[in-house]
């Protein structure tokens, strides 16, 4: 797969659109001194890559019996990417970092009643082979939680069109 390219201008128009999704092609691009044209082919491309996607972002305040959990997962090194594959497939999970550290994988889920964060934890993640130990955090009161946290992207795979 080629790394996608971006320019200047591609940085310039997601830092606008991370702060405010909303704002009109018209006002992006009289800010960035360019045609409406040229923003909207952007923002499509952009979105064809798949770099850039318009979501709404739901408050985890929306519900209080919904609670954040953390699943460190200690796997095999050499099976990590299809056994971290395979948890994100569950659709209770909301998002797999493979990571350095204590555990090798770690999972993010929402969850409102704790039988269904154990059984993924314990009857779904725990027996996938290769899997040796599972250990989950409970997150029991949210104080800073940034929505924004979205916005992350694998570097590794954006290249700047200067080769930086």
């Amino acid at each position: 797969m080629t790394a996608p390219t971006l320019d200047q201008l591609d940085r310039q128009l997601i830092d606008i659109l991370a702060h405010d999704a909303r704002v009109s092609n018209r006002k992006i691009a009289a800010d960035l001194g360019v045609t409406e044209g040229t923003v909207r082919g952007r923002i499509k491309r952009l979105q064809q890559d798949g770099l850039i996607a318009f979501t709404a972002i739901t408050s985890l305040r929306l519900e209080d019996s919904v609670k954040l959990a953390i699943i460190g997962v200690q796997a095999e090194y050499a099976r990590l990417r299809p056994i971290a594959e395979q948890i994100a497939a569950f659709p209770n999970v909301d998002a797999v970092m493979i990571a350095m550290g204590r555990f090798n994988i770690l999972v993010v889920c929402l969850f409102s009643e704790l039988d269904r964060l154990y059984a993924l934890a314990s009857d779904q993640i725990l027996v996938i082979d290769g899997v040796h130990h599972v250990e989950t955090s409970i997150a029991v009161k949210t104080v800073k939680y940034n929505s924004r946290v979205v916005r992350i992207a694998e570097a590794e795979r954006v290249v700047d069109s200067d080769g930086g």
